[in-house]
């Protein structure tokens, strides 16, 4: 980004938007710059409380009558000398007519000469009379290079010890996606708390990063507790995601491997689609970021939902490598293609916008998705190169219901060998792993209701009394089998097994 600020500086675009909250950073980025150019520029910074002040001048050094912005925008045209001019914080008063006037007057006045304005502002906002005017830049966050920087003035600072190059990767890799100020905020944050920071303070440095997304709305931290072993069956599945655990790290791009884009994971409501997603995140040691499409969608400014959109997709690039969780896809994104009745076409943007950061994102950011009725879902997701794999999860086979019990018994009782699992698999015969522990579940309470434990006689009856979503939805359970058994691969260990199985 660096780079190509100075080159739009140097080609002389007048006006320039640099879409960024590290002001202090950018504005000695931009310092850098000008001092480097020939003839060296001079940098003038505005802001609404001070006017006009030269970079690196007192704030009492100001430009007379160059508080209001049309005033500032004025002094500025009147400049013969070249020079780069950062206007702060000036999105509040940029759609006032006299103030875009005043901006497309400086850009018509600066051809051939070398001056730039430079709005600077946390906010994207730019009126439609000066779009076809500005270049609008995102301004980066500290790579590791600048957060080492960080790490390591904060260890001098306090004498802390010499850190291993693993130790030191962990606390920068824990930093990613926080500001400078933030970077140094945390540190302090770690070593306060324990007194010390090494790699076992990035636990507090991870924190941050929860304030991070808390702060953003649209994206929810999830913490998982479980581990992948807490999912019964899906055994192709589990070996697909356990071969990627080491895929985000320097060692996977040193070996040629390239950055996992995604999964798709498609089946019976029910089957676990969800749970794997969230342990999965404990198996790669990724923060988990949910996306809720329900928070995107704001009808309350045109334009406002494709931008809760662009920011929740900025934030998790920030914060990456991280796994983005969609839940139930389809219902996000289904009737997409014709919205344009329904909500003035703001469901195909929102998809079309999506479908693009999924195509071109470099980051490493871990898309996984689950979807329960797939044709629902448009055609263009199910294209190859937007996902690594689509996965079909079918209903458990015997021995995957006999684990399921197994681990649901296991949570609640520490000895479960008084359980007959085989039959209990037997009478579970088109249960999903859900209505398996909801059966289990209802035993509990007709056991507790009668003051006494629960028994296997107690789970049968409460699987006879329970009508699995497979009957109840015959027609649509073969339909998404029907379409699986050639378009996608089965979470299962055997490929025969959910073929076989008939209602």
């Amino acid at each position: 980004m660096k780079e190509e600020l100075n080159i739009l500086i140097q080609a002389q675009y007048p006006l320039i938007y640099l879409v960024t909250s590290e002001e202090e950073r950018a504005e000695q980025s931009i310092y850098t710059i000008a001092q480097l150019l020939k003839p060296q520029r001079r940098v003038y910074v505005w802001t609404v409380t001070h006017g006009i002040v030269e970079y690196g001048q007192p704030r009492h050094v100001t430009q007379h009558n160059t508080v209001s912005p049309e005033a500032a925008i004025e002094w500025i045209i009147r400049q013969k000398e070249p020079g780069i001019f950062i206007l702060k914080d000036l999105h509040p008063f940029i759609d006032a007519p006299a103030t875009t006037r005043s901006l497309r007057d400086a850009i018509s006045s600066f051809k051939g000469m070398q001056k730039n304005i430079i709005l600077m502002s946390p906010m994207h906002q730019v009126p439609i009379e000066l779009e076809k005017e500005v270049v609008v830049l995102d301004f980066q966050l500290p790579d590791m290079s600048e957060l080492n920087k960080v790490l390591t003035h904060h260890l001098e600072q306090n004498r802390g010890r010499r850190l291993t190059t693993e130790a030191r990767e962990k606390l920068l890799r824990a930093a990613l996606g926080l500001t400078k100020d933030e970077a140094e905020k945390v540190y302090r944050k770690a070593q306060v708390t324990t007194g010390r920071l090494t790699e076992d303070e990035v636990d507090i440095v991870l924190s941050e990063k929860k304030q991070l997304i808390r702060r953003n709305g649209i994206l929810e931290y999830i913490e998982e507790d479980a581990t992948i072993d807490a999912v019964g069956g899906l055994e192709e599945l589990k070996k697909w995601l356990k071969q990627r655990s080491n895929a985000f790290t320097e060692r996977a791009r040193e070996y040629g491997l390239p950055q996992p884009k995604g999964m798709l994971i498609l089946g019976v409501p029910g089957c676990g689609k969800s749970l794997i997603a969230k342990t999965t995140s404990r198996l790669w040691g990724l923060p988990l970021l949910r996306l809720d499409m329900g928070r995107v969608y704001d009808g309350s400014m045109v334009g406002r939902s494709e931008a809760n959109l662009r920011n929740a997709l900025k934030t998790a690039e920030s914060i990456s490598p991280a796994i983005l969780f969609i839940d139930e896809l389809d219902k996000s994104f289904a009737g997409s293609a014709g919205s344009g009745d329904s909500d003035g076409g703001t469901s195909s943007r929102i998809f079309g916008s999506f479908l693009t950061w999924m195509q071109e994102k470099k980051s490493p950011v871990f898309v996984m998705a689950t979807a329960n009725r797939v044709e629902r879902l448009p055609g263009e997701f199910l294209r190859k190169g937007r996902f690594d794999e689509i996965f079909f999860v079918d209903l458990p086979t015997p021995e995957e219901r006999q684990d399921i019990f197994t681990i649901h018994l296991s949570k609640r009782r520490n000895e479960i060998t008084r359980f007959d699992l085989q039959q209990l698999a037997k009478m579970s015969d088109g249960f999903s792993g859900a209505e398996i522990e909801q059966a289990i579940v209802a035993a509990m309470y007709e056991a507790f209701a009668q003051d006494r434990e629960f028994t296997q006689l107690d789970i049968i009856a409460a699987l006879k009394a329970t009508l699995p979503l497979s009957r109840t939805m015959q027609e649509q359970v073969t339909a998404l089998r029907d379409w699986a058994r050639q378009r996608a691969r089965p979470a299962a260990a055997s490929v025969a097994e959910y073929q076989r199985m008939e209602f």
